[in-house]
């Protein structure tokens, strides 16, 4: 081979390694620009970029841990605006009428955590507070919403990684046979895992004096993860108080894993009445004044019954009512109805002792005074 052919070939090798380390740092380049954007926005999936909730929650908490100079100092409006919780405190105080207070345990629990957080803050730290909680009361006093503002405002703080709520109850937790209860229970706590798990009507998990039950068995897998893992974890259990205090004098470990117990008394025929003018005015319905009168009434004599469910019932009859008024202007087809009308809701639209139907959840029955014989 001539010395021209292999300096020729030297040029073109080396011209084409050059290509080849260009196109490799060109490459390089470009996925690392597509991973500074992915953690950005979140973490590809299924050919999708999703919400990266645990990084903000990582990063949120790595910046509150930063350790500020021992002559610094904090302002707790500064605290509460960058934690983002007066948000949730207030549509707490919008969503829920009355529970004074349940709303006030709430901002305790809440400003507890704030202290907490600035304490960490000047390096002085303390053990994380225990935040499984007892929710007791009949139903539809606002157990649940409470739960999910409960479980946004730990995640906001910090205290839980992703905030999420899991509502479950016995049949979620207990199998029917042998070797089911476990893989039942580990799965619910699977999917709380960062959140918070509301256990409803938490006493059915044990039944006394039945050897055949396994309620038992998933009232020690909740302990064990309830003290092992409550820096990922909160449960809150929920029932009547009654029941409830049978349940911890049947089972004192749950009871000593309880730090806070928010009582949710029944509500009031003025705050009753102040519920449903609320639910309506979402809805852009509203009350005449003598629908007015004749809903407290329709309350008055519901709350004398053992199955009245305090705000979920006022949900109810004003779901009626709706459909009632509906019925009552769809009716006469050939009347001009004003944007008013469709808006009020008239005595007629309300259940009272002189209605023709009486509608109790999906049954219908005549008054009494109505009855025919049968046919």
């Amino acid at each position: 081979m001539s010395a021209g052919s292999v300096i020729i070939t030297a040029v073109f090798a080396v011209v084409f390694l050059g290509i080849v380390v260009l196109a490799i740092l060109g490459f390089r380049s470009t996925g690392k620009a597509t991973a500074q954007q992915t953690g950005r926005t979140g973490r590809k999936k299924g050919g999708r970029t999703v919400a990266a909730p645990r990084r903000a929650w990582r990063r949120r908490k790595r910046d509150r841990a930063a350790l500020l100079p021992v002559d610094a100092t904090v302002t707790f409006a500064a605290e509460r605006q960058a934690a983002g919780i007066d948000e949730v405190l207030e549509a707490l105080d919008n969503d829920l009428v009355g529970l004074v207070p349940v709303k006030k345990k709430v901002q305790e629990i809440a400003a507890l955590l704030l202290v907490d957080g600035a304490r960490r803050r000047f390096g002085l730290d303390a053990p994380r507070p225990n935040l499984h909680m007892c929710f007791t009361g009949p139903p539809g006093t606002g157990k649940t919403t409470v739960a999910l503002r409960m479980a946004d405002l730990l995640h906001r703080l910090g205290y839980l990684e992703q905030g999420q709520l899991v509502h479950a109850m016995r049949d979620d937790l207990v199998g029917e046979y042998i070797g089911q209860t476990a893989p039942k229970t580990k799965r619910v706590l699977d999917r709380a895992m960062g959140g918070v798990l509301f256990i409803d009507e938490a006493y059915y998990l044990y039944r006394i004096g039945d050897s055949l039950d396994y309620g038992q068995e998933a009232i020690d897998i909740l302990l064990q993860v309830m003290e092992n893992d409550r820096d990922r974890l909160v449960v809150i259990l929920a029932g009547y108080k009654d029941r409830m205090d049978g349940f911890f004098s049947s089972n004192p470990g749950m009871s000593s894993r309880i730090a806070h117990h928010l009582d949710f008394a029944a509500y009031e025929l003025d705050e009753l009445t102040a519920i449903g003018r609320l639910m309506l005015e979402r809805s852009r319905y509203y009350l005449s004044e003598d629908a007015e009168a004749a809903l407290r009434e329709y309350l008055t004599r519901q709350m004398a019954e053992p199955r009245f469910a305090n705000a979920r019932s006022v949900r109810n009859e004003l779901e009626r009512a709706r459909l009632r008024h509906a019925h009552r202007l769809a009716s006469d087809l050939h009347r001009n109805w004003t944007r008013d009308d469709l808006m009020r809701l008239e005595p007629a639209d309300v259940l009272t002792d002189g209605a023709e139907l009486l509608l109790e959840g999906n049954r219908t029955r005549l008054p009494a005074a109505r009855r025919g014989t049968p046919r």
